[in-house]
């Protein structure tokens, strides 16, 4: 009789465990998933597009650095997209500053191709990120 109690309850627990989260079977289940991952990593790109442009703007109207408004922006952005975000804001940075040091020193690049003489820091964060 115990026997019986003890392997009821053993079963019990073994059914009754939480169970992972298991990925999609079907095709058209998978294909959902690749639209919407997609969509979201659009989606992501642009807003840090746009954070980056805010920031610019933030820096023409000589508004607070660091305000409170940017980085409530930022950590945004960051819970949204993780650390991929972080890092693609970086790179946008680098290819940035090579850009800048290609200019003084008077290399031309595809950005002097594009936007010529009459460049904005808005027209070369739209060529930088674009490419």
């Amino acid at each position: 009789m115990f026997e019986l109690l003890a392997l009821t309850a053993l079963i019990y627990l073994f059914l009754s465990r939480t169970k992972k989260k298991r990925k999609p079977r079907s095709l058209d289940a998978e294909l959902k998933h690749l639209i919407q991952d997609s969509s979201d990593s659009t989606a992501i790109s642009l807003e840090i597009k746009c954070y980056l442009l805010d920031v610019i703007n933030d820096d023409k109207n000589d508004a607070e650095k660091f305000s409170t408004a940017r980085i409530n922006q930022a950590q945004h952005i960051l819970d949204r997209a993780g650390p991929s975000a972080f890092y693609w804001m970086t790179e946008v940075a680098a290819q940035l500053s090579i850009l800048s040091a290609a200019q003084i020193n008077g290399i031309p690049t595809n950005v002097n191709a594009e936007l010529g003489e009459s460049a904005t820091p808005e027209g070369v964060v739209e060529v930088v990120i674009k490419s």
